[in-house]
């Protein structure tokens, strides 16, 4: 896996930046990033953020 912030907040900053400026999906990031999708959408969770598909990013 890919250096990725640890701190959810700097997480989700991170991860929204990559799907805004280089991936058209989530899947497409995990599997460039050789990232878990369970584990990244399970940790973006657990501090209230969701994954939307239709916007392309977490909230």
């Amino acid at each position: 896996m890919q250096t990725i912030p640890s701190d959810p907040m700097m997480l989700f900053s991170f991860i929204n930046m990559k799907l805004r400026d280089e991936y058209s999906s989530l899947d497409e990031l995990c599997a460039s990033m050789d990232i878990d999708r369970s584990w990244l959408i399970d940790k973006l969770a657990s501090v209230g953020f969701e994954y939307s598909a239709e916007n392309n990013k977490f909230w």
